[in-house]
């Protein structure tokens, strides 16, 4: 598993904006850097960041190999009522990850 930090507003009112920002670590690889031996590294980059609130997508993001080494994403949503946030992170080699936060209308 791959670290992951999430960072949530502790105080939110129902129909506020919020900004969400994560970060994961995860060393990236574009696939075309050659390594020490001369052979070309092998690609291992995050391919696909998704969010979804209850169930519902809130944000979605598609990767290259021009994405740098542990990803910051940031991205904004409205909260209604309380629910479950969960983020997941899709990538090469059966990279994927999933966490979940749960946020509370105050």
């Amino acid at each position: 598993m791959a670290r992951v930090l999430i960072n949530i507003p502790r105080e939110i009112h129902a129909g506020e904006t919020i900004t969400i920002r994560t970060l994961i670590q995860h060393g990236m690889e574009s696939g075309y850097r050659p390594g020490a031996d001369g052979n070309v590294v092998p690609r291992d980059i995050l391919r696909r960041f998704t969010a979804r609130f209850d169930d519902e997508p809130v944000f979605a993001a598609e990767f290259s190999p021009a994405i740098a080494a542990n990803p910051f994403l940031s991205f904004t949503m409205v909260v209604a009522a309380s629910g479950t946030l969960t983020l997941r992170w899709e990538g090469d080699n059966g990279f994927d990850q999933t966490e979940t936060r749960r946020i509370a209308v105050a």
